[in-house]
Order: structure tokens, then sequence, then C-alpha cells
């Protein structure tokens, strides 16, 4: 598929400029279509739909679920997704794919796709403004609202593109193997959040959304000769 394979289908080196014209058109643009897709579904949640105040229940079954050994559980996947820890990893990421590779412009997209999401996230947040699950929260409620998750996107963000990366291994089992790992990340830090009742299902569906989408835009940021 050209798509996964572009940047060894190209490994031509690009300009900064023309790389960050390329993530301007390809990346930046398409986000704000993306924000402005979320900010609607969230204002149609809060607003003519009520709250989908059917997804209470949602979050009062799975808090029936609860017990001490899965909460410590939880606990590690949930921050997994802390923006902290994100940011850690990408870093490192980042400094060892560009050591790796000597490619900058691959190096890169881990970056861009959580700052994307970050930045779709954040303004999102403040204009849907959602209260959170009416259930015992098991974490510390940050300041951003419920809608959309800012942990499962980031971490879906970021997780997805390490599987996009992960392509380009050659040996089977082991891309396999990673593939498998990096896509089971955003799966559990989701799982998390709804278990320790920090955001609805439809918190977490919109936060995985976005994240899957800036993924996408930040691998296809540049423009690669894939033919």
């Amino acid at each position: 598929m050209p798509f996964l394979t572009r940047y060894t289908d190209d490994s031509s080196t690009p300009s900064i400029g023309t790389a960050l014209r390329d993530a301007a058109v390809r990346a930046v643009a398409p986000a704000v279509v993306v924000w402005a897709a979320i900010v609607g579904i969230g204002l149609l949640i809060s607003g003519p739909l009520h709250g989908l105040k059917a997804e209470n229940a949602v979050s009062r079954d799975v808090q029936t679920t609860r017990t001490p050994t899965w909460d410590d559980v939880t606990a590690v996947w949930s921050h997994i997704g802390n923006t902290e820890i994100v940011i850690g990893v990408c870093v490192v990421a980042v400094a060892f794919l560009w050591w790796r590779t000597r490619q900058w412009w691959v190096a890169v997209t881990p970056a861009l796709a959580i700052a994307l999401q970050a930045t779709v996230f954040v303004i999102a947040t403040a204009v849907v403004g959602r209260q959170r699950p009416p259930v015992p929260h098991l974490d510390p409620a940050p300041p951003t609202s419920s809608y959309p998750s800012g942990h499962v996107g980031a971490s879906t963000a970021l997780y997805v593109t390490f599987a996009l990366l992960a392509q380009r291994i050659e040996a089977p089992w082991l891309r396999r193997l990673l593939t498998t790992l990096f896509l089971l990340v955003p799966v559990l830090v989701a799982y998390a959040r709804l278990y320790r009742g920090m955001h609805h299902l439809s918190d977490i569906l919109v936060g995985a959304a976005n994240g899957l989408a800036c993924a996408t835009l930040a691998w296809g940021y540049l423009r690669r000769r894939t033919s």
C-alpha cells in the first residue's frame, strides 16, 4: 500500500521550507476541518441530544465492575495517556528515529501527530465544556472538560503513528508484534478512562477519532512520489 510505504518508496530529502509548506497545507489546514467536526458533534451532544444521558448508565455499569486489582491496573493504563508521559515518549522516539534513520522528515511525524491532536483537543474542549460522568472519579480531573478525551486522543495519535512507522521493519514477526502492541495501547487507555469514570463513552470515541485523524494527517503531511 503506497500510503504505508510512502517514506521508503521516496526517501529523497525535502528542504525545511518545503516540509513546512506541506505541513501547513496537508496537515494543519485539514486539522481545522477535524476540529470543526469535533466541535459540531460536541455541541450537538451537549445541546439537542441533551448530553446523551443514556451514557450515564454505561458509566454506572462499568463502575460496578471495579475491584482493587483493576483499580491498580487501570491506573497504569490511564497514566500512559498523561500529557507528560506522551510528550516524554514522543521526544525519546523522535530522537531515536532521527539517529536510526537520519531522516528528520520521518522522525518528526510522531511530534506532528500529537501537536495536531493537542491543538484540536484543547480548543474543542474549551468550546464544548461538557461535564464529566456522574460517577466517582478515580483520577484527578484535569482543568479541561470531559469532551473529547485528551488521554485517548493523545495515545491514539502517538501509538498509531508508531504502528505506521513499524511498517518499515523488515522482519515480519517483529513488524507484526510491534504493530499489535502499538495499536493495543490506545485501547487500554480508552478502557481505563471509561472504567475510572473520567469520560463518557462518546468522549472516548471522539477522542480516538481525533487521534486517528491526526496520526493520518501527520503521516501524510509530506508530498512523496509513490508511483
